[in-house]
């Protein structure tokens, strides 16, 4: 093989469109921590803010609405009074489940608590 073969096939070798789209969305920080809150059931925003340790709400609002436009949340207005806004997911958010537990689990075999994973 030469070497402009080998570049070829090294070129060749891309990211999946659906890891990358994931990723995009769930990649970010704080994002995978709400999901999995939600996946218990639905949550008021400052019981979220109260499970997610150390977000601002800022940035959970932020995220939220990252989420709703991906169409994994959905926000629900309780009327009042008082006024109390509600995330639940929605059954593309709920279908995570499986894949969340599974990286719970490798998590805990392969990155256990106060280590860090090597870096580059």
């Amino acid at each position: 093989m030469t070497a402009e073969q080998n570049h070829d096939l090294a070129a060749c070798k891309r990211v999946d469109g659906g890891i990358t789209r994931v990723f995009q969305l769930l990649g970010k920080r704080w994002t995978g921590p709400i999901v999995s809150v939600l996946i218990t059931g639905p949550a008021y925003f400052v019981d979220l803010r109260r499970a997610v340790p150390g977000i601002s709400e800022r940035m959970l609002s932020d995220r939220l609405t990252e989420l709703g436009a991906g169409r994994l949340v959905v926000r629900e207005v309780d009327e009042g009074p008082p006024l109390r806004v509600s995330y639940r997911l929605t059954e593309a958010g709920a279908a995570l489940e499986p894949a969340l537990k599974l990286l719970a689990e490798w998590a805990k075999e392969y990155l256990p608590e106060g280590k860090r994973p090597p870096e580059c």
